[in-house]
């Protein structure tokens, strides 16, 4: 990894995944994934369209309830049962797991309604219970550090898509999450606009941040991640260091994928 060789990982995952399962209704679209992620960690995942990485994202942050499987997060087993109304019941608490989780998607999901500094405020306040002085410069100082300051008083929809997807981030970011969950981040952006989030991830991996990071720029992952996870109907066909398996794979099912890939890169 280019630039992210110096950072080290801890000995002791801050996530495991053993077995995780997800189906809707008769499709099975998880089939047993098992996965350890280290804190500092930046993994990349990646496969075709349908392959199971959103879903996978998704049962991390329990957006979908996994239907088989453990989940250990921060030395904490996760329970996943689901209640007879399909809701999720657990010790720790729904609320107090997404708070450690941020999630970015391919959509930004910013409440129209809401300035950006309300945006990003927001959960640090009712969630967290974070005073709003305090919430608000340091909602302030995340703005000032994208360049993006001073945007804090005008709404989402008189921002850029790359602008609006980097308060997002920082959005999630306030909540100051153990581990950060990236979804196709880049995709819904123009070309011209994806370097700019890009670079902001890439800023947070060098930071440190422990990342999860579902994406189809190759080239970013490359650089950026440690490992990389190939995900092939709904299981882990390879995984490795992020050099190794996008400049060499072993398994033929990911060197068809990467050169696919690839190919479609140079054309554009």
């Amino acid at each position: 990894m280019a630039d992210g060789d110096h950072r080290s990982t801890s000995d002791q995952p801050i996530l495991q995944l053993k077995g995780l399962r997800k189906s809707f209704g008769d499709l099975e679209v998880l089939k047993g994934v098992s996965l350890d992620v280290h804190e500092g960690e930046v993994i990349a995942i990646v496969g075709v369209s349908g392959s199971g990485k959103s879903t996978l994202l998704r049962c991390v942050n329990l957006l979908e309830v996994p239907t088989g499987g453990e989940m250990i997060f921060d030395g904490k087993s996760v329970p996943l049962r689901q209640a007879s109304g399909g809701l999720f019941t657990s010790g720790r608490g729904l609320s107090a797991l997404r708070a450690e989780i941020g999630m970015v998607f391919q959509q930004f999901n910013l409440w129209p309604h809401k300035t950006v500094l309300e945006n990003v405020i927001e959960s640090p306040i009712t969630v967290k219970g974070v005073p709003r002085k305090e919430a608000t410069a340091q909602a302030e100082d995340l703005l000032d550090s994208i360049g993006l300051l001073e945007k804090r008083n005008e709404h989402p929809a008189r921002l850029s898509g790359g602008q609006q997807q980097r308060v997002a981030i920082v959005r999630a970011l306030a909540m100051r999450p153990k581990l950060m969950l990236f979804d196709e981040a880049t995709s819904a952006l123009d070309p011209e606009l994806v370097g700019e989030v890009l670079s902001l991830m890439a800023r947070l991996a060098r930071e440190g941040m422990t990342m999860m990071v579902v994406t189809h720029e190759i080239q970013f992952a490359r650089q950026v991640s440690n490992r990389t996870v190939f995900i092939d109907q709904g299981l882990i066909e390879e995984e490795g260091p992020s050099q190794e398996i996008l400049s060499n794979p072993k398994s033929e099912r990911t060197r068809r994928f990467l050169d696919r890939v690839l190919h479609t890169e140079i054309i554009e």
